[in-house]
């Protein structure tokens, strides 16, 4: 493929949309990357892949070294045959490779969320998972896996809470390096993102992170820290917004300054997809490359800046030196075909998906000892809008087509001896459900007919036609651009038929200019709409047509659109008059019953009433934020949970979200299950640990508050004129509410067992803590209950006087022991200069002050077990 230049773009067409040949296909063109007869040769991850980088370096000519910093494709680097470097693949994302189509891809195995596995607080699982998720990156035929997310949760409204991990440092980054060792033991590298202060989705482009230097290093820098300092991660991806006034593909103080000085980092820095934003300064900054494929910052403008001596050889040298190095530690040079996308479903990562949903069900409450419910003898009614729904993953970059799915009501179902009776209760849609499953294209199949013309204007022959089996036609990635260039329009083509007569609802949701037409009239007419509605990859709000549809008798759908760019004011903005293109047609029947008392007398004839309540794809994605901390949609889910505990005191609620909501029915409900998204085991997960054949052992990687208000966050969310302040500083999540004293609904750290626990008193190797000299504490935990169960022991130090203020405590260590009846393990945990250092701006450095530290030994945040005290008896600093 040869590079797209500008001047082809001077209609204003976007050039990053995809390259017209790399959509839709599964292999690799011969002609841009790897020729299909090149000769396969074995790699072994060497530890000399910079020096091999620079050999092929000195052989390449400035073009084609420049030809490096941008991607070839969507996903894909550039090749150079010619000189033996191949192409390298990557792949979204944290919780599962989905290979390269967005919707409808190869399917994959859908792992835990982030926040789910960060529950687990289990560093060896989460080694292991890394491990899993490097098989299914190869089964996509990548190398790269953008993941893992370790954004901090800084307000329990952020999108892509669920895709990262905690709100805690210290965890993140300890629980991040394991699951990067994981992958890259594999030969797969990680792509740890998003680098940095990138903890919202609100104008997540163009929104500047205002945070003090301070706790810009010891919160939101220092899982970064962790991970490059104890697994040294691949890759690194600069997020979108600006930090203190400078976007972060360009800024010199966090990308050179920091992680190419103070910590010498040594891998390869890739922009966010569409996140350059410069030519010279993101190149000077250490952007090495930038993603995906587009004219708009490099290649001519490279050149031009180096004719005019504003880059220099150095500046290109060292970028298509750092690309080279991921090349040379993911595939070296195996100038091989790229293989077609597979699917790998192992037996052996079913299994470790479902241990991973499991241990990482947090349990919040169990009075009465409700749980675990008895599976012979109990009479189970199962409610909820998320009972009967796989509500496996959030949205967006985490989302995939998973192997399949398994249902919480037919996982309970298959281990309950007793009849299961359920009851739906109410509906959560943010958005109408998918049409698909109601769809045929007019050949009879499952799904639409999509018919593709050559330019915007529905003028000439139909140059491709398909068939799509889902209803979502976002067509971010998957338009035929190869074969229709630039611009295009589209006529979709379903009939859909109902099951039931009655007054039904079509939903109709444009991202450029489109008109739905109901049996050949139009019914919603969004050519030129202008309100946007919350969809990750822009669109318009969901508009909804009333149908008198009769049972069996199928209406004619047909949306007729192009990718010109909408709202018309975004192309003088952005400079372009076309985009991608697509439409969302939704589809729900009439309802025939009151779900509510449905749902009452369902749960009064039960012994047991489990109420599956939460949020899913839809509320919690990437793209946007959460506009509130309550359960959707209008409290139909809070009023289900008081009515279902009304008519049957024995009710167990599982909620099911990747960060905290409102529960203002928690301290009337005997049992709660904070659930997560689980992945394709979610059902088969929450089965195990509701009748007691796993114990849950999950612990809250966040705290849960009461109201919104209570959080550190709350007057400086989302920001203003693109401007968000950070000006809790260094006092988010657990460190808050121990400072303002604000009692919250569930602390950091809490998750009960079926067992109990009995901690020993800790000892310390030594009294005083050197620069070189750890300390080690040792204790004992016993299970002093009934069965067999896995306890995270919390390791918190507070500085007793510091020159600077300080949180209350910090978590510095943590361990998990798993042990059975009546069995004691000793653990040995190791406290260095890490545990103790906070960061000085006016040294500037970390230091560790003389005075005294209180080890605090616990079960969560409050809920501490012992202190003991040690010194540090003269101060010293450090950088890294």
């Amino acid at each position: 493929m040869e590079h797209i230049e500008d001047s082809q773009f001077d209609d204003g067409i976007d050039p990053s949309v995809s390259p017209f040949e790399s959509v839709g296909s599964n292999t690799t063109p011969d002609t841009v990357f790897s020729p299909p007869d090149s000769p396969v040769s074995k790699h072994a991850l060497l530890e000399n892949s910079r020096l091999l980088a620079r050999k092929k370096l000195s052989a390449l000519t400035l073009e084609e070294k420049v030809s490096l910093l941008t991607g070839a494709d969507f996903w894909r680097t550039k090749s150079i045959p010619s000189k033996g470097i191949p192409s390298i693949k990557t792949s979204d994302g944290p919780n599962g490779a989905r290979g390269g189509i967005f919707v409808g891809g190869t399917k994959a195995a859908l792992f835990p969320c982030g926040i789910s596995l960060a529950a687990t607080w289990n560093k060896d699982l989460l080694y292991t998972v890394g491990q899993h998720l490097a098989n299914e990156v190869k089964a996509r035929a990548a190398n790269v896996l953008l993941a893992p997310t370790v954004c901090m949760h800084r307000h329990p409204l952020g999108g892509r809470n669920f895709e990262s991990f905690s709100e805690d440092p210290l965890l993140t980054g300890k629980l991040a390096s394991q699951y990067i060792k994981g992958l890259q033991s594999r030969g797969v590298a990680a792509t740890i993102k998003h680098f940095v202060a990138n903890e919202q989705e609100t104008h997540r482009n163009t929104i500047d992170s205002v945070v003090m230097e301070r706790p810009l290093r010891e919160l939101y820098l220092r899982p970064f820290e962790i991970a490059v300092r104890e697994a040294n991660p691949w890759a690194i991806m600069s997020s979108y917004n600006l930090v203190n006034g400078v976007h972060a593909d360009m800024n010199t103080f966090t990308l050179r300054d920091i992680l190419r000085g103070e910590w010498s980092y040594d891998g390869t820095v890739m922009s966010d997809w569409g996140g350059t934003n410069s030519t010279v300064e993101s190149i000077k900054a250490g952007c090495d490359i930038e993603f995906p494929f587009s004219t708009k910052w490099r290649f001519d403008k490279v050149l031009k800046a180096i004719e005019e001596g504003k880059l220099t050889q150095e500046d290109i040298d060292r970028a298509a030196e750092n690309v080279l190095t991921l090349v040379e530690r993911t595939k070296g040079d195996d100038m091989s075909e790229e293989e077609p996308e597979r699917e790998d479903n192992r037996e052996e990562t079913r299994a470790l998906i479902r241990e991973a949903g499991a241990e990482g069900l947090t349990l919040l409450k169990n009075e009465g000892g409700i749980l675990p419910i008895n599976p012979t003898t109990a009479r189970v009614a199962v409610i909820g809008p998320n009972a009967n729904r796989a509500i496996a993953g959030g949205g967006g970059s985490a989302s995939l087509n998973p192997y399949y799915r398994t249902l919480p009501l037919e996982s309970i179902k298959k281990l309950a001896k007793q009849e299961v009776a359920y009851a739906q209760g109410c509906h959560i849609y943010k958005w109408l459900p998918v049409a698909s499953p109601f769809c045929t294209d007019k050949s009879g199949k499952l799904g639409v007919t999509l018919e593709w013309f050559s330019g915007d204007k529905f003028q000439g022959d139909i140059i491709v036609t398909q068939r799509r089996t889902n209803t979502d036609l976002f067509l971010w990635d998957s338009a035929p651009l190869e074969q229709l260039g630039p611009e295009w329009s589209a006529i979709a083509t379903t009939f859909l038929t109902s099951t039931t007569t009655g007054k039904h609802t079509i939903s109709f949701m444009s991202v450029g200019p489109g008109k739905l037409y109901v049996d050949g009239k139009l019914a919603l007419d969004l050519w030129d709409w202008t309100e946007e509605g919350e969809a990750m990859f822009d669109g318009s709000i969901d508009y909804m047509v009333d149908v008198d549809m009769v049972a069996g008798k199928p209406v004619e759908l047909r949306v007729e659109m192009t990718n010109e760019l909408r709202p018309i004011s975004k192309q003088k903005v952005f400079h372009m008059t076309h985009k991608y293109g697509g439409c969302r047609i939704g589809f729900k029947e009439e309802d025939q019953v009151d779900y509510l008392q449905q749902a009452i007398d369902t749960a009064r004839d039960a012994d047991v009433a489990v109420v599956i309540v939460g949020l899913d794809s839809e509320w919690e994605s990437e793209g946007y934020d959460r506009q509130n901390m309550d359960l959707p949609s209008d409290g139909s889910q809070d009023r289900l949970v008081e009515a279902v505990l009304k008519a049957n005191p024995r009710t167990v609620v599982v909620n099911q979200s990747g960060s905290p909501v409102t529960m203002p029915w928690a301290d009337r409900v005997p049992a709660i299950i904070q659930a997560w998204y689980q992945g394709q085991e979610a059902g088969n997960a929450l089965a195990d640990v509701l009748f007691g054949l796993r114990n849950p052992s999950g612990k809250l990687p966040s705290t849960f508050p009461r109201r919104l208000e209570d959080t550190p966050a709350y007057h400086n969310w989302p920001g203003e004129n693109l401007q968000v302040l950070y000006g809790e500083g260094l006092f988010v999540g657990y460190k808050h509410y121990d400072r303002t004293r604000i009692p919250p609904l569930f602390p950091f750290g809490h998750g009960l067992s079926y067992t109990n626990f009995e901690y020993g008193r800790p000892s310390l190797s030594q009294k005083v803590l050197t620069a070189s000299a750890p300390i080690h504490l040792v204790m004992a935990v016993t299970n002093v209950g009934p069965v067999a169960g896995s306890e995270t022991v919390q390791i918190y130090v507070r500085d007793e006087k510091s020159a600077l203020p300080r949180p209350e405590k910090e978590l510095v260590a943590f361990e998990k022991v798993s042990l059975e009846p009546e069995e004691t393990k000793h653990i040995t945990i190791s406290l260095d200069k890490y545990a103790v250092g906070y960061y000085n701006t006016s040294i500037p450095a970390w230091v560790a002050e003389e005075g005294t530290f209180t080890v605090l030994v616990g079960a969560s945040a409050l809920d501490i077990k012992y202190s003991v005290a040690f010194e540090v008896k003269e101060s010293f600093t450090w950088t890294f």
